[in-house]
């Protein structure tokens, strides 16, 4: 009898003990960032760039800006912003799906950093080792993590303002009309 009740104890003991598992989800993209970027994030999914007005998306290195009424996607900047330094212009990170689509409160928000050039240290300036992934950056150590492909060709794709899309979408990948 004494073994039966042992034997009941230690099944109810097992299960009550349960070993705890914890899931941690940890999104890391430093070396897809481009080394224009501000340092000190992990992730990043779009740059907001006051002075000019538009959006960078670092999945598909594309820049989102308008132009009449439409948002332009495009591996380049348009010729009017020829002039902006982009290494040395000041960046918002913006970690929301599609945040152009919101584009008006961005502008409000954002405006006071505006002229803010040279005030934020880049990935290529940093003399941190996370950062020798990024490729271009100087200490860039190509064994050291994941390998960015050069930006292809440019592919241009329109969305107009509303949200709704003309074109080419540009690929895959969220953030796109």
């Amino acid at each position: 009898m004494k073994k039966i009740v042992l034997i009941l104890l230690m099944a109810v003991g097992w299960f009550i003990y349960k070993p705890v598992t914890a899931q941690v989800s940890v999104n890391i993209n430093i070396g897809a960032q481009p080394v224009w970027g501000p340092v000190g994030y992990n992730y990043v999914e779009y740059y907001y760039m006051p002075d000019i007005e538009a959006y960078y998306y670092v999945p598909s290195r594309q820049f989102i800006y308008l132009t009449n009424g439409r948002w332009i996607f495009a591996t380049t900047l348009p010729y009017r912003y020829r002039s902006y330094n982009i290494y040395s212009g000041y960046k918002v990170v913006i970690n929301e799906p599609r945040p152009y689509l919101r584009f008006g409160a961005h502008k409000i928000k954002y405006a006071k950093y505006k002229g803010n050039n040279g005030r934020q240290v880049i990935i290529k300036n940093s003399n941190n080792p996370k950062y020798y992934v990024v490729k271009g950056h100087p200490k860039y150590k190509s064994g050291g993590g994941k390998k960015v492909a050069a930006p292809g060709k440019k592919n241009t794709s329109t969305v107009k303002a509303n949200g709704g899309s003309k074109g080419n979408s540009g690929g895959k990948g969220k953030g796109k009309g």
